[in-house]
């Protein structure tokens, strides 16, 4: 049976899905907000939150950082960009507020320098985004910290997802089904893709990053055998952003984690066999002469 350890917490088959809240850049460069959402995550037992980091002049060209772009934090691209970027003060702040709630974070990284700056917060794991999925410079670079890595597949063929799990290698790796797309619709999550990629990296755990609106997908990726489980999680579909909508409001998340914990718990073993609790209804329910064998 496949498992990775995160923090010393078993990720994989037969063991609780492991639930992440996906804060991302929905702070919208306010640590009182990345506050409260780390609070609403660790209030509704979610066992993580992750952030994005970017080096902003390196992920971006100096033409797209120019673009005149319309928003509450000045006129261009650039503008939106730094506004949202956390730096070493914001991240130790999130560091010692995630330990005082209990959940663990962590971060995916955009660019080799963000891996490095992240390195220094001894975070527990590294999550690749989908669109760094062929960046083979930076699955290097992320694979050289030594732990686990959690790579999600949106927009990604097969051949794409097997090359990245050749350069970072099958250990210590956990895969996530994924469609990039935000808000998805329920016709495009193609979530039998989880006992595809099952089949395919039998040694690796399976996850799912979703994107889509309402919590039935996640819940039936789980039953499908996603061990981990990330989505967006907003603190209201209004506020500015552009991740905003496909994420989970304060009600959304709770019925999410409550949904899921409940599945787990109706999932049971797979052994066909008499309940305890069925042999009195047994006796009452079935013919006489055909209950001798009610034990």
């Amino acid at each position: 049976m496949s498992e990775v350890l995160i923090a010393g917490r078993p990720v994989g088959d037969g063991h609780p899905c492991f639930i992440v809240a996906e804060i991302g850049i929905n702070h919208n460069g306010s640590i009182s907000i990345a506050k409260k959402l780390i609070e609403l995550a660790a209030s509704t037992g979610c066992d993580a939150v992750k952030f994005q980091k970017r080096t902003v002049d390196v992920v971006y060209t100096p033409a797209e950082l120019a673009l005149t772009r319309e928003h509450p934090f000045g006129t261009t691209n650039g503008d939106l960009k730094r506004h949202l970027e956390f730096g070493v003060r914001e991240y130790a702040a999130i560091n010692v507020y995630c330990k005082e709630s209990g959940i663990l974070w962590f971060a995916s990284p955009w660019d080799e320098e963000s891996a490095d700056f992240l390195e220094a917060f001894e975070v527990p794991c590294y999550k690749v985004a989908s669109a760094s999925l062929t960046d083979d410079s930076l699955l290097r670079r992320i694979r050289s910290k030594g732990q686990p890595i959690i790579l999600s597949t949106g927009m990604s063929t097969m051949a794409e997802v097997g090359h990245a799990v050749e350069v970072v290698g099958q250990e210590n790796l956990i895969l996530l089904h994924a469609v990039s797309m935000y808000p998805a619709e329920d016709a495009d999550l193609n979530l039998l893709a989880i006992r595809t990629l099952k089949e395919k990296f039998p040694g690796v755990p399976v996850g799912y990053s979703g994107h889509e609106r309402g919590v039935h997908p996640s819940v039936a990726a789980v039953v499908l055998g996603a061990c981990m489980v990330e989505r967006h999680i907003t603190l209201d579909f209004a506020m500015f952003g552009s991740d905003q909508a496909a994420s989970l409001q304060p009600e959304g998340l709770r019925r999410l984690v409550r949904d899921i914990r409940s599945v787990e718990s109706a999932m049971g073993n797979g052994v066909k066999e008499l309940h305890h609790k069925e042999i009195p209804i047994k006796r009452k329910l079935r013919r006489v002469g055909q209950t001798e064998n009610v034990l």
